[in-house]
């Protein structure tokens, strides 16, 4: 028979829910109604006194898990590395590939948040995400190592108070000069698993695009976001008829072929983080042009 777990809270889970610290400890083991019950029925204690889901813990206090024994999952996990480009006592930073989800959902077994659970399977606090990159887009994704840590980016993204600049390439000549202000309202409508984003009501959205290299058929740009709205980036440029490349959701007849949308630098917290994309042959953005880029996310 499984025996009941006495379980000290790190410095790392210090300040979370009661809710969200069993969560992240039994790692999917149990379902959140379960973990409730529990916690209604006096099963879960902390320091041998009765709490609420919502309730926060402190680091020191012990928590007892009453006995379970985990359920069996129907899926077939697989997983792979991580590329890391920064990584400090409270944030990592991940090169996230093109085609890899940020989160794992219905039929999809592999993802950042899978590979992260994998690759620090014995951490006190499981890496967590406070933000995300669409599933086709390439490029830097954060992860947080404590609560603390997650609280604090959270707030950072929800305030505006993250720099992120993309390249993206676009189909047809990006014609403005200079840096154009992007400004629309966009709406988000559909069953689940078939959203669009459209504009015209909703939230506003703003970016600021810059021409880089601007061809006939194809131009490479640089967008500063400065809200972050559901696939922004992709609806704003293709209702001005300069779809992503490769974006088949948004860009109508598009080619085949990975989508040539890259997160490449974010500035957070007094940190400037970049990325080059990894795009090769006639897609390849020169070194000098991303130099020019990152420049207007310095300013």
């Amino acid at each position: 028979m499984p025996a009941a777990q006495f379980i000290t809270v790190t410095d790392a889970e210090s300040g979370q829910k009661l809710l969200q610290f069993l969560e992240r400890r039994l790692t999917g083991d149990v379902p959140r109604s379960a973990i409730q019950r529990w916690i209604r029925k006096g099963q879960v204690r902390v320091d041998k006194g009765r709490k609420k889901p919502f309730d926060r813990i402190q680091s020191g206090q012990i928590v007892r898990i009453p006995p379970y024994t985990p359920g069996e999952s129907s899926a077939t996990v697989t997983t792979g590395p991580l590329e890391t480009v920064y990584e400090d006592d409270d944030i990592i930073a991940i090169a996230k590939p093109a085609g890899l989800a940020a989160h794992g959902g219905d039929g999809i077994t592999d993802s950042v948040m899978a590979r992260l659970r994998a690759i620090h399977a014995e951490a006190d606090f499981m890496p967590t995400l406070p933000h995300r990159l669409d599933r086709d887009t390439s490029g830097l994704l954060l992860a947080a190592k404590n609560y603390a840590a997650l609280r604090r980016l959270n707030e950072c993204f929800a305030s505006g108070g993250v720099g992120k600049l993309y390249l993206a390439w676009v189909k047809g000549r990006w014609s403005a000069a200079g840096t154009t202000l992007l400004e629309d309202q966009l709406e988000k409508s559909g069953m689940p698993g078939e959203e669009r984003v459209r504009a015209g009501s909703g939230k506003t959205a703003l970016a600021e695009v810059t021409g880089l290299i601007v061809g006939q058929k194809y131009s490479l740009v640089a967008i500063c976001l400065i809200t972050g709205r559901t696939h922004q980036i992709r609806v704003q440029l293709a209702s001005r008829n300069h779809p992503v490349v490769g974006d088949r959701k948004y860009g109508k007849g598009n080619e085949r072929g990975a989508m040539r949308l890259h997160c490449s630098a974010m500035h957070i917290e007094g940190k400037a983080l970049s990325l080059a994309p990894p795009w090769t042959g006639k897609w390849e953005a020169p070194p000098d042009t991303v130099r020019e880029a990152l420049a207007l996310i310095q300013k």
